[in-house]
């Protein structure tokens, strides 16, 4: 029997948005599954070899605040300027607290487990990326590429 197949889209490039795409996928290689993740637009951040990831919680009304900030602030006070990399530190700090894998940890579990991980070519076009700021062990393909595992997969994601 083959193996399950698992594709990831993965859109976003924030820290927080950074986690489920890595986390599946080294969960799923771990599984047995084919996993291929395809980083586009703004996910196109996460392959790059040097992270410098944030937090966005503008916009992000899900997200905890802490010491409860979240009954008396809105969320329209995270736009005041230095929230962002406030609210990053805080989440860094929790991560590492709470003894969560650092996303540079999960991509080199996912590189180790053998999960493919494929730069979008049109978004290194568009947004002018020079294939030497990316992650040297990574492919680089088009839409079509990708739909070709994707359309075969028994679990596609879109994050």
């Amino acid at each position: 029997m083959a193996n399950k197949k698992l594709a990831i889209i993965a859109t976003k490039g924030t820290l927080d948005w950074a986690y489920p795409p890595f986390i599946l996928s080294s969960t799923a290689a771990a599984l047995g599954y084919d996993v291929r993740i395809f980083f586009t637009f703004y996910g196109l951040q996460l392959l790059k070899k040097d992270l410098s990831l944030q937090v966005s919680p503008l916009g992000n009304p899900g997200m905890p605040m802490p010491l409860g900030m979240d009954k008396w602030f809105p969320v329209l006070g995270t736009a005041i300027p230095g929230m962002q990399s406030m609210m990053t530190m805080m989440m860094k700090q929790k991560i590492k607290a709470k003894g969560v894998a650092s996303i540079e940890e999960l991509r080199s579990l996912c590189i180790e487990a053998d999960v493919k991980l494929i730069g979008c070519q049109m978004t290194v076009d568009l947004f002018d990326f020079k294939r030497s700021d990316l992650l040297d062990n990574i492919e680089l393909g088009g839409a079509a590429m990708f739909l070709e595992f994707a359309g075969e997969s028994d679990i596609c994601l879109f994050i």
